[in-house]
């Protein structure tokens, strides 16, 4: 028979968590003043804003974990909860905090995506944990448009595989994709589940590189429906050409993400000129 712990060892173990908590809201908030500066003539709630952005980006306030309460960061602070809220409000419109209904205000999850590997968008999410999945908004047999043909060098005439959807991570829309290859390499719209990458792999004919090109813009209001996020909210649209080993285009992509929830990363290395001609060039150029 299993020993039940006695009401006391209970007590010690509440007493103890308790105690732990304390320490950490003791510790945040040791680091929140020490990020404000009380001279500056910059607006309180601005200030604040800058603080807990600070914190989050040094990991006191971590990803997908609640941020501490209006009438916590308001009596740490001495800062009336008009001007707690109006900070909060800046990170929200920035996209730094999510609030979930009924949950709170948390520290939005960002996605770092390396721009020098090629590989799909689910593969990405798979590497980080995560269920990838689509939304479909369509999937047909077509002519190739103007700017599909100029990409794949296909004759006007030629037909492709289109393959339009908003891209999920664990159910939250983060981008909206619209995908073009040779219909003689992919004839049928079945042959696509989840990842164009694989059904590419399958058909013995996976990209060995790709060509991104990446602008900041703002969502159109049918995007941002789509996406679910304010109109007029910033996106990374990204076009994206493939290749595969031989030199043969094979993939046109053009791509919005949402931009409160993704950074793009270019690892970057000293010229050759500056390291006595032993390093390499930059694993991505923008233009």
């Amino acid at each position: 028979m299993t020993k039940q712990p006695s009401n006391r060892a209970r007590s010690t173990v509440a007493e103890q968590a308790s105690e732990a908590g304390d320490a950490v809201r003791r510790n945040v908030r040791t680091e929140l003043l020490a990020a404000l500066n009380p001279a500056s003539a910059t607006p309180r709630y601005l200030q604040l804003a800058a603080a807990i952005r600070y914190l989050i980006q040094r990991d006191v306030f971590r990803a997908d974990e609640a941020l501490a309460s209006e009438r916590d960061l308001a009596a740490w602070t001495s800062f009336a909860r008009i001007t707690v809220r109006r900070a909060i409000e800046v990170l929200l419109r920035e996209g730094i905090l999510t609030r979930r209904q009924g949950s709170g205000t948390y520290v939005t999850r960002r996605i770092e995506q390396p721009l020098s590997v090629l590989a799909s968008f689910t593969e990405e999410m798979s590497s980080r944990g995560r269920r990838a999945g689509s939304i479909w908004l369509s999937k047909e047999v077509a002519r190739v448009s103007s700017s599909e043909a100029l990409a794949l060098g296909l004759d006007p005439g030629g037909s492709v595989l289109r393959l339009s959807r908003v891209r999920t991570a664990e159910n939250e829309p983060l981008a909206i994709e619209t995908a073009a290859v040779p219909a003689s390499l992919l004839s049928s719209p079945d042959l696509v589940g989840d990842s164009l990458y694989a059904a590419l792999a399958a058909a013995g004919c996976r990209p060995a590189r790709g060509v991104q090109r990446l602008h900041a813009s703002l969502a159109t209001t049918q995007e941002a429906k789509l996406l679910m996020i304010p109109p007029g909210s910033a996106v990374l649209r990204i076009e994206r050409r493939a290749f595969l080993a031989n030199g043969r285009p094979i993939e046109f992509t053009v791509s919005a993400y949402r931009g409160d929830r993704y950074d793009f990363v270019a690892t970057l290395r000293s010229s050759p000129s500056e390291t006595n001609g032993e390093g390499e060039g930059a694993d991505a150029t923008f233009t």
